[in-house]
């Protein structure tokens, strides 16, 4: 598919750039002129996306976190969320609703279950010590 327009941005693992991410990204994907209910579906998967990074990926320390969005041609967006952080062993039982790695207490493990709700597709690659990429498409009805 080819990309009509895209931008890339790293920001620090803090919980205080969370919401950065979904405004940006939102600022940017007004150019593709999404309905109000797909651009909320984009956001929250987004939100789940970088959540895992802040949580997962640096459990103990503060790293980068990359997020990458292309318009593409035929009203396809792709969202790429990475870090650089410990990586998922078994990226298969990462992706079972309920499994998480945090405290059962403060997590619910259904991070990836709700990228999966939200996006058309979800695409997770993970090497233990190098990081994770979360890439996210989905195809935006026309409002007509």
């Amino acid at each position: 598919m080819k990309i009509v327009n895209q931008v890339k941005f790293t920001f620090p693992s803090r919980s205080v750039n969370e919401g950065f991410a979904r405004a940006a990204l939102a600022a940017f994907l007004a150019q593709a002129d999404p309905t109000v209910p797909q651009l909320a579906d984009i956001k929250m998967a987004v939100s789940e996306a970088v959540t895992n990074c802040i949580v997962h990926a640096y459990p103990q320390q503060v790293g980068p976190v990359t997020l990458t969005a292309a318009v593409c041609e035929q009203n396809l967006v792709r969202i790429t969320v990475s870090d650089r952080g410990v990586g998922i062993a078994d990226v298969a039982q990462a992706m079972e609703p309920l499994y998480t790695t945090g405290d059962p207490e403060e997590r619910a493990g259904l991070g990836f279950a709700v990228m999966q709700n939200f996006m058309d597709k979800v695409k997770v690659s993970s090497k233990p010590g190098r990081g994770t990429r979360v890439t996210m498409t989905k195809r935006l009805e026309s409002k007509g």
